[in-house]
């Protein structure tokens, strides 16, 4: 960011797991309810002498998130605890989650090293109105909630942002969280320092980021906000601040706390866990679950020589992904690319475009034959759109949708000569430059011609006879 200054960035990314019940008692896990206080019971409510119950759904979740990034697994001992703090949306004025002896520890996504991943539940929501009126839905509170945090070695707002985005497709290729960060499924904190040497300078969270853009934003306004500081002599503030949507600043909002603020200590009502001692936790057995990962499944396409570009389309969308799979299935490298090229830029294209998304009426059928039409020559680019268009819209066979309108491409030998003998004789100054050296006016004479068949000639066949006029 600066010559001078060098940002240090750790992540803190809460994830909302998707269980059929809470964390420690049977109501039910469902974002979509928008009735308040509608999935409550005593238990996440906070009532005396009730006991909490771990679901080990969750716990399973947790731990194949650290199998797929290789961490270490707690498999021998570890414990929930009680984290201490008074806020509205705490209904036992605790929250319990994990300390000392987190479910996993270690490992590594997109290049950063990871410090650890815990299980917590989630508090409830709060929200505000203008008249100073706050209101608490309990839906939300007990919610599974996974933390992962990483190590303090990202040094830009770009590289922090790619990562939340990777953990993202990850949580979601497992299946173990949506991570619907506009649904607040998924929550980024980012703790900033700056400082002019490899010492790290002082630490600002800033909390509950909804969007990775925003993220990219706080880390940058940071930055300058540090800077600033320092250069006119003043220090930073060890604090926690909030992010202003609006204004596109951060602001104040308390003191960081420290561990020993929460005053954490194991939840007696819990009992140790000893993963070990469960079979389908261990992890062989949780390795033979995972599906193809957003990294494998990268690096499978790009041996395919599918462009970086197409490849991250790809990743992010599972709609395309499968269809292009099955399109491309046991094809050569070049029939692989023109399919990639005309799902990428022309398929999506009709799909973004369309009310109801997705494929529309094309079938991985009828785009195999569309392609095999185009690669043999029998349709052009131009024609390849217009019948793909139609098959978006209705469906049907691409060869009769191309003989109906008139798409099939033009390949008959004397039909290209005699319009490259035209093209020549009607230009006969750009014929004099391009003997003269000009042979970059070759592509004119093939445009001209296209331009003269309405783009239904074959334009291989056309610049070889281009060429042999020319030549003679």
């Amino acid at each position: 960011m600066d010559g001078e200054y060098k940002i240090t960035i750790g992540l803190e990314i809460h994830a909302e797991l998707k269980t059929k019940s809470k964390m420690f008692c049977g109501c039910k896990n469902d974002p979509e309810e928008d009735r308040p206080n509608i999935n409550i019971c005593p238990v996440c409510m906070g009532y005396p002498g009730t006991l909490p119950v771990i679901n080990f759904e969750a716990v399973k979740k947790v731990l194949t998130v650290g199998v797929a990034v290789g961490s270490s697994l707690a498999t021998n001992f570890t414990e929930f605890d009680r984290k201490n703090y008074f806020y509205p949306d705490i209904p036992k004025g605790y929250q319990i989650s994990q300390y000392k002896y987190p479910l996993v520890s270690h490992g590594t996504l997109s290049g950063v090293g990871l410090t650890r991943i815990h299980l917590e539940e989630d508090t409830a929501r709060s929200s505000h109105d203008t008249k100073d009126v706050s209101l608490v839905d309990f839906n939300r509170a007990g919610v599974p909630l996974m933390e992962l945090v990483t190590n303090a070695e990202i040094h830009s707002a770009e590289q922090a942002m790619d990562f939340a985005k990777e953990l993202q497709l990850l949580l979601q290729y497992l299946g173990v969280s949506d991570a619907n960060m506009e649904k607040g499924e998924m929550r980024v904190e980012v703790n900033i320092s700056i400082s002019k040497d490899d010492t790290l300078g002082t630490k600002v969270e800033v909390k509950n980021i909804n969007s990775f853009k925003a993220a990219g934003k706080a880390i940058e306004f940071e930055f300058e906000r540090h800077k600033a500081l320092l250069e006119k002599g003043e220090s930073v503030a060890q604090e926690t601040r909030g992010w202003d949507e609006n204004k596109q600043i951060t602001f104040s909002q308390r003191s960081k706390e420290n561990a020993k603020d929460y005053r954490y200590f194991p939840d007696p009502d819990l009992p140790k866990l000893v993963i070990s001692e469960i079979p389908e936790f261990s992890v062989d057995s949780l390795k033979k679950e995972l599906p193809e990962l957003p990294s494998q499944k990268r690096e499978r396409f790009l041996k395919w020589g599918v462009k970086d570009a197409d490849v991250e389309f790809y990743i992010n969308s599972k709609t395309f992904s499968d269809f292009f799979e099955k399109v491309v299935a046991s094809k050569e490298k070049d029939i692989i690319i023109l399919s990639s090229n005309y799902i990428v830029s022309d398929l999506s294209g009709l799909s973004k475009n369309s009310n109801n998304g997705g494929l529309g009426n094309v079938t991985p059928e009828s785009f195999v034959k569309l392609i095999s039409m185009t690669s043999s020559g029998i349709l052009s680019s131009r024609g390849a759109k217009d019948v793909l268009k139609v098959l978006f819209e209705v469906g049907g066979d691409p060869e009769t949708i191309a003989t109906e309108n008139g798409l099939i491409q033009k390949n008959d030998p004397e039909e290209i000569k005699n319009l490259a003998k035209k093209i020549i004789q009607e230009n006969p100054d750009s014929v004099s430059e391009y003997k003269s050296g000009k042979e970059s006016l070759l592509q004119f004479f093939i445009g001209q011609g296209m331009k003269e068949s309405k783009g239904y000639i074959n334009p291989e066949l056309l610049k070889k006879e281009i060429l042999e006029v020319l030549k003679n």
